[in-house]
C-alpha cells in the first residue's frame, strides 16, 4: 500500500481511545469499590458477577467480530460500529452510576443487568476499534506509530481519572459520594461521545484483504479463524497474562494503599498519576526503540520491568509505606513496562491478523481483536473475582481497621499476583510466538505479491 497516514488521521484514531479508555477507567478502577464501600454490596457477589458477566462475552465477542467482518457501507465495516457502540455504551455507563433509590436485593439485580449491558455495548465499540489498526496501514513503522499513539491517549485518560478520580467525585458530589460517581459518570460519557466523533469523522480503512472480499464470514469460517491460526492462542494468553496481572493491581490500588499503607487518596494519586506519566513516556519512545531494538529485547524488559517495580513496592511497604517518593519510584518502574507491553500487544496481534491471512487466505481483523477485548474484559472481570472473593477469604471488613492476616492477603493480590504473571508473559512469548524477524517479513512479502510461499529459506 503506497503513502503514509497523516498525522490528523493518526491523532483523530488516538483521541477515540482517550474517551473509551475513561470509559473503561472508572467502571475498572472505582466500580467495585463504589459498590463494596459506597453502596455496601457483598464483595463476593460482585466479584462473581464481574466474572459472570465475563463468561457471557465469551459467547458475544467473537460474534460481534464477525458482524463487523461482515459488515459493508459507504463509511467502510468499522465506523459505523464505533458510533452505535459508544453511543450505546455512554448511556448505559451514565445508568450504572445513576443515584437510584432501591433496597439492597433490587439493587443488587439493577447493578447487574447494568454491568452485563455496559459489558455487551462496551463490545459493539471496542471491536471495530482495535480492528481498524491493521486496516489503516501495513507499513511496519507506521503500524508501530498507530498502535502507540491510541495508548498514549489511554494511559493519559487513565492518569486523569485515576489521579483525579476521587478528587472529582468528591468536588462534584459536594461530600455525597453516591452523587459524585453519577455526575463524573456523565462527564465521562460526554467526553466519550465527542473524542469518538473525532476518530469516526477522520480516520478511515486503507488496507483491505487480497482474497476473499465478497464473502461473507460464517460462524464455521469464524471458529476457523481462530482455531486453524496457531499464533491465536499465544497471543491471548499472554494478553490474559498481562491484563490480570495489570488490572489486578489497578483496582486492587484503593484497597492497597488505604488499609495496607494507611493513606487513601494521596498514596493512590500519585501512584495512578505517575503511572499514566510513566507509561505515556514509553509509549511515546516505543516507535523510536522498535526500529533500533529488536523486538524480543523490547518484549523481555516490558515483562520484567514489572517484576523488578512490585518488589520494590512490596518492600517499601514495610520500610516506608506511606512515602509519596518511593511509591512513585516504584510506579515509574512498573508503568515503563506495562507502556511497552500495551503497545507490544496490539502491533503483535496485528502480525497475527497479518499471519491468519496468509494461512489461511482470509483477512478476519474484527474477529480476531475480539479475542483482544473479550480477554482485557474477561481479564478485568477475572481480577474483580480474584479481588471479591479474596477479600472476603482474607477477612476484609469495609471500613474498619484489618488483621494481620487480611494485610499480609492484601499484599499478595496487590503485588506477589501482579509480578508472578508478568514474569509468565515473557515466558509464554519465548515458547510461543513465532512471528519475528525473517518469518514475518516473509508473510508480509506473500501478501503484498512480491514472493510466494515457497520462497521462505530455512
Amino acid at each position: 500500500m503506497n503513502g503514509k497516514l497523516s498525522w490528523k488521521s493518526k491523532l483523530s484514531f488516538g483521541m477515540g481511545a482517550f474517551g473509551k479508555d475513561m470509559v473503561y477507567a472508572i467502571v475498572s478502577t472505582f466500580l467495585m469499590k463504589y459498590l463494596t464501600d459506597v453502596r455496601l454490596v457483598d464483595p463476593a457477589f460482585v466479584g462473581v458477577l464481574f466474572m459472570a458477566a465475563r463468561i457471557w462475552d465469551a459467547f458475544n465477542d467473537p460474534f460481534m467480530g464477525m458482524v463487523v467482518d461482515n459488515t459493508r457501507s459507504k463509511w467502510g465495516k468499522f465506523r459505523p460500529w464505533i458510533l452505535i457502540g459508544t453511543i450505546l455504551n455512554a448511556g448505559v455507563l451514565i445508568l450504572l452510576y445513576l443515584d437510584v433509590d432501591l433496597p439492597a436485593t433490587q439493587y443488587a439485580i439493577y447493578v447487574a443487568v447494568m454491568y452485563v449491558l455496559w459489558g455487551m455495548t462496551y463490545t459493539v465499540m471496542d471491536i471495530p476499534y482495535w480492528s481498524m489498526v491493521p486496516a489503516l496501514t501495513d507499513n511496519e513503522n507506521e503500524r508501530s506509530q498507530v498502535s502507540a499513539i491510541p495508548r498514549f491517549f489511554a494511559s493519559m485518560a487513565w492518569l486523569v481519572v485515576g489521579s483525579g478520580g476521587l478528587y472529582i467525585v468528591k468536588y462534584m458530589g459536594d461530600g455525597d459520594q453516591i452523587l459524585g460517581f453519577s455526575r463524573f459518570a456523565i462527564g465521562v460519557a460526554l467526553i466519550f461521545i465527542v473524542t469518538i466523533l473525532l476518530t469516526v469523522f477522520n480516520t478511515k480503512e486503507r488496507v483491505v484483504a487480497t482474497v476473499g472480499t465478497g464473502e461473507k464470514t460464517t460462524v464455521k469460517q469464524m471458529i476457523k479463524v481462530l482455531a486453524k491460526n496457531d499464533q491465536v492462542i499465544v497471543i491471548m494468553l499472554i494478553a490474559l497474562l498481562f491484563n490480570v496481572g495489570y488490572q489486578l493491581a489497578n483496582s486492587f490500588a484503593l484497597y492497597y494503599f488505604e488499609y495496607v499503607c494507611g493513606v487513601k487518596e494521596n498514596l493512590f494519586a500519585a501512584y495512578t498519576g505517575v503511572a499514566g506519566f510513566a507509561q505515556m513516556g514509553a509509549l511515546a519512545l516505543f516507535p523510536v526503540i522498535s526500529q533500533k531494538i529488536n523486538k524480543k529485547v523490547i518484549f523481555a524488559v516490558a515483562s520484567l520491568l514489572p517484576v523488578v517495580g512490585f518488589i520494590m513496592l512490596l518492600a517499601v511497604g514495610y520500610i516506608a509505606p506511606t512515602s509519596i517518593l518511593l511509591v512513585g519510584l516504584c510506579s515509574v518502574i512498573v508503568n515503563i513496562g506495562i507502556g511497552f507491553m500495551l503497545v507490544l500487544i496490539t502491533v503483535i496481534l496485528s502480525e497475527v491478523v497479518d499471519y491468519g491471512e496468509y494461512k489461511l487466505h482470509t483477512r478476519n481483523e474484527s474477529i480476531l481483536f475480539s479475542t483482544q477485548t473479550f480477554v482485557v474484559k474477561f481479564a478485568g472481570a477475572f481480577s474483580g473475582l480474584i479481588s471479591g472473593v479474596g477479600l472476603k477469604a482474607i477477612g476484609f471488613e469495609a471500613n474498619a481497621v484489618q488483621s494481620a492476616g487480611t494485610i499480609a492477603g492484601m499484599r499478595i493480590i496487590m503485588i506477589v499476583i501482579p509480578a508472578i504473571l508478568s514474569l509468565l508473559c515473557l515466558v509464554v512469548y519465548k515458547k510461543g510466538y513465532k512471528l519475528n524477524d525473517e518469518f514475518y517479513h516473509h508473510v508480509l512479502a506473500v501478501l503484498r505479491g512480491e514472493k510466494t510461499e515457497e520462497t521462505l529459506t530455512k
